[in-house]
């Protein structure tokens, strides 16, 4: 019941806040492991959060998990996806927003491994070869928190505001923005909890 109310249940990363700004802070993380997928939502009806299911099965959400040992992982919290295109043959490269023209979009989603998992060998090899592990490096975000549906004009409203609050307090923008969510869709839209985060210097 508490998850309807946006009670977060799960592990969340841990991160040290350098600095809270106005009306955002700079965080710094530790590395992580992370189970990734990218894909064209066109392959899930154009849903973009169709890669859901496919890390879910991994961890084993529904049943038992689609990986080799097979070994149930815990969902930790938030989702994460970051959007990106895909340029010709290249691997999709994570771009700034907009970019019309008929390239495909891709989206990228992923799920931080529980802390145990301290290297990407030590998390168990997924069956579906769209699942990609990797270690998430040491990083620094500066981050800004807002509750609701994370709508695409809604995340684009944060990310501009972010963006020029951040190169107005003299932070280096290393990258483009990524979206954390918090909350199962069930959670009721006031009580969910979103994040934009810019990767700084």
């Amino acid at each position: 019941m508490g998850m309807v109310f946006g009670k977060i249940a799960v592990e969340t990363p841990k991160h040290t806040v350098v600095k809270s700004g106005d009306g955002y802070e700079i965080r710094e993380y530790p590395p992580a492991v992370a189970a990734e997928v990218t894909y064209d939502p066109s392959e899930f009806k154009g849903d973009k959060d169709g890669g859901f299911m496919v890390l879910a099965k991994y961890i084993g959400v529904f049943g038992k998990p689609e990986n080799q040992k097979p070994e149930k992982i815990a969902m930790t919290a938030p989702v994460i996806t970051k959007e990106g295109e895909k340029i010709a043959m290249t691997a999709p490269v994570v771009t700034k927003e907009g970019g019309g023209g008929d390239e495909k979009k891709t989206v990228t989603m992923q799920f931080l491994l529980p802390e145990v998992y301290k290297k990407a060998e030590d998390a168990p090899l997924p069956t579906d070869e769209r699942v990609v592990i990797k270690e998430e490096g040491g990083r620094k975000y500066g981050v800004v928190k807002f509750s609701g549906t994370a709508a695409e004009g809604a995340v684009s409203e944060k990310v501009n505001k972010l963006r020029s609050d951040l190169e107005r307090d003299g932070f280096k923008i290393t990258g483009d923005y990524v979206l954390a969510r918090y909350n199962p869709p069930w959670t009721l839209p006031p009580f969910k909890t979103n994040e934009v985060m810019i990767p700084v210097e």
